[in-house]
C-alpha cells in the first residue's frame, strides 16, 4: 500500500499534498521517482497470524488450546449480573427453554450441560478424525465385503487403510501433548495422509 506519512493512499482515488490535488489515476501513471519526490513510500501489507489459531490475526492473542469451562466471574458480580442463587466460581450452564418458567409464561433456564468453549486441541482432533473417516470411507466397502462374503481385501487397500489410521493416531497423540499454539500449528501442517 502507498503511504504518505500516516495517510494510506488508495489506488484510483485522488489525494491532496499541501495545495496540490493529484488526480485519481496519478498513482498508476507516476514513476517511483515522482512518488518518492513528494514523500510517498510503499509499505507491504502487514502479515497477519492465521485466524484459525489466533484472534484477529494477532500473534499476541492465541486461541485457547484446551476447553474452557465457563464459570461466573467477579466482574459479573461487580456488574450485578449474577443470577439469584449464583456465586463467583459457580459453573454456567447451557440455557434451555422451560415452558413452566416465569409462572407458566416460559423462559430460558439452566440446563444440565455446563457451558464449554471448545479449545483448539478439541477442534483439531475432530478435524483429524473427520479427514481420516472420509479417507477410510472410500474403501469401507472392502471391509464390509470381507465380513459378509470373506473376500480378501487387496493388499494395497489394506496398507492404505493402516497408514491412514496410523497417521490419525500420530496426529491425535501429538495434538493432545501439544503445549503451545505455535507447536499445534506445526503439527497440523505436518499432516501426511499419503496419496
Amino acid at each position: 500500500m502507498y503511504k504518505l506519512g500516516n495517510l494510506t493512499l488508495r489506488v484510483g482515488r485522488s489525494f491532496t499534498v499541501g495545495d496540490v490535488m493529484y488526480p485519481s489515476n496519478w498513482l498508476q501513471k507516476s514513476t517511483e521517482a515522482e512518488k518518492t519526490a513528494i514523500g510517498i513510500v510503499w509499505e507491504n501489507d502487514p502479515v497477519l497470524a492465521d485466524d484459525k489459531y489466533y484472534w484477529n490475526g494477532n500473534l499476541d492473542t492465541p486461541k485457547a488450546l484446551d476447553d474452557v469451562y465457563h464459570v461466573w466471574t467477579q466482574d459479573e458480580a461487580d456488574d450485578h449480573l449474577l443470577p439469584v442463587g449464583k456465586s463467583v466460581g459457580d459453573p454456567k450452564y447451557v440455557q434451555v427453554w422451560d415452558a413452566n418458567a416465569n409462572n407458566g409464561k416460559g423462559g430460558m433456564v439452566d440446563g444440565t450441560e455446563q457451558l464449554v468453549s471448545r479449545g483448539l486441541k478439541h477442534t483439531m482432533i475432530a478435524q483429524v478424525k473427520d479427514t481420516a473417516g472420509k479417507m477410510l470411507s472410500t474403501t469401507d466397502w472392502y471391509v464390509t465385503r470381507k465380513v459378509e462374503r470373506n473376500v480378501d481385501i487387496p493388499t494395497d487397500v489394506a496398507s492404505k487403510r493402516v497408514a491412514i489410521v496410523a497417521e490419525s493416531e500420530r496426529l491425535e497423540t501429538a495434538i493432545q501433548s501439544c503445549t503451545t499454539v505455535m507447536l499445534l500449528k506445526e503439527i497440523m501442517e505436518s499432516q501426511n495422509w499419503g496419496e
